[in-house]
């Protein structure tokens, strides 16, 4: 899992300056490995994601297609939290995190985002507030409360 981790935030950087320079207005979000041979990169824009946009992204991304299946989605309700600035404006939201290492003897964090600081998130998981360490989340992401 952790190889798989890792993996994912090298490739998140590497294709986010890609992305993000080359297609201004557009923020990668998330890059998740689904398979040893397919990742999904989250992205957003502020006049929302269309067809047309993910076909755009799927062009930039073509020297991963040697490696990689590549799906480009849009976040939809359960949008991936992986930066401070994502967890901070999910302040107040209902979020499940998932951690690299056991916090308070458990990996799997459900609840209210209470605060997002410099260094840790804290999130309302069971009655308690947890503090969760950046560099500790391997996934993030919204409840769909709807």
């Amino acid at each position: 899992m952790a190889e798989t981790h890792n993996k994912e935030k090298e490739l998140e950087r590497e294709i986010s300056q890609r992305v993000e320079s080359t297609l201004p207005g557009i923020e990668v979000l998330a890059v998740e490995l689904t398979g040893p041979e397919r990742m999904c990169v989250y992205v957003d824009h502020p006049g929302g994601v269309d067809h047309a946009l993910c076909e755009r992204v799927t062009t930039v991304l073509d020297p991963y297609r040697r490696d990689y299946d590549i799906d480009v989605s849009s976040p939809g309700f359960e949008r991936p939290l992986r930066k401070p600035a994502h967890f901070e404006r999910a302040v107040g939201r209902r979020v499940k995190v998932r951690t690299a290492t056991p916090i308070e003897g458990r990996k799997r964090f459900r609840g209210e985002l209470l605060a997002a600081g410099s260094r840790t998130v804290s999130v309302a998981a069971g009655g308690d507030a947890v503090d969760i360490p950046y560099e500790e989340i391997v996934r993030g992401n919204l409840i769909d409360e709807g």
